[in-house]
């Protein structure tokens, strides 16, 4: 993978013969770039990912993002696209008109004992409201939200929700199928899409990852 360059005539890349107008920059464990990813497949957009070090940030996201600094960061014909525009795409699920579209499990991640038990069953009940929602305003019985092609909830939704294996190896079981089987079904489509398949991290490594941030001790 090639490295980001500090000067910005380098802000093009060549991509199967062709120059490579748009341009990602993300971190792989990223659910928010992998939204960005699966949104640029859907489209057919052809585009250049570049890996980023958070722990050592390239000169190219500092430019491209010299005030906050984070990924993922779109980048077209040398041009960072807007801050609200890549905001929408990226956050849109934390918080629309004040509701959420997903509940997090970072709180199911950071608690324990009874207080991690109550914080996956606050979790199941939001899974279910969401799966009511989802069966009154999309009543067609397609594999996606949009039909037999993926939307916008999929791509939102699914780029979450379709790693909760690793949760499950990791932390607790927060989906079961005989308590939300719209829910489990849906997602369970979503995985075998082979765009999908194509953006998701590897199961073993994102729980090695998961493991590494919440888990392990400093000193180990």
């Amino acid at each position: 993978m090639p490295q980001a360059s500090s000067k910005m005539q380098h802000r093009t890349w060549r991509m199967e013969g062709e120059q490579s107008e748009v341009v990602l920059i993300g971190t792989w464990p990223s659910a928010f770039c992998t939204r960005v990813r699966l949104a640029l497949e859907v489209k057919g957009i052809p585009y250049k990912y570049i890996e980023e070090d958070l722990e050592n940030k390239s000169d190219l996201l500092l430019q491209c993002n010299p005030v906050h600094k984070k990924v993922p960061v779109l980048v077209h014909n040398g041009k960072p696209i807007a801050e609200s525009l890549i905001t929408f795409v990226v956050d849109v699920h934390e918080n629309v008109s004040g509701y959420q579209i997903m509940p997090g499990t970072l709180p199911i991640i950071l608690s324990e004992g009874k207080e991690r038990e109550k914080a996956i069953e606050e979790y199941q009940e939001l899974i279910k409201v969401f799966e009511e929602g989802i069966d009154k305003d999309f009543s067609a019985k397609s594999p996606f939200i949009n039909g037999d092609s993926l939307g916008f909830l999929d791509i939102v939704v699914g780029t979450v929700a379709c790693n909760y294996k690793a949760l499950h190896e990791e932390v607790a079981v927060i989906l079961e199928p005989e308590k939300h089987p719209s829910f489990f079904s849906w997602v369970t489509a979503l995985k075998e899409h082979p765009l999908v398949q194509q953006v998701l991290p590897p199961h073993n490594k994102l729980v090695a990852k998961m493991k590494e941030k919440y888990f392990q001790s400093p000193n180990a």
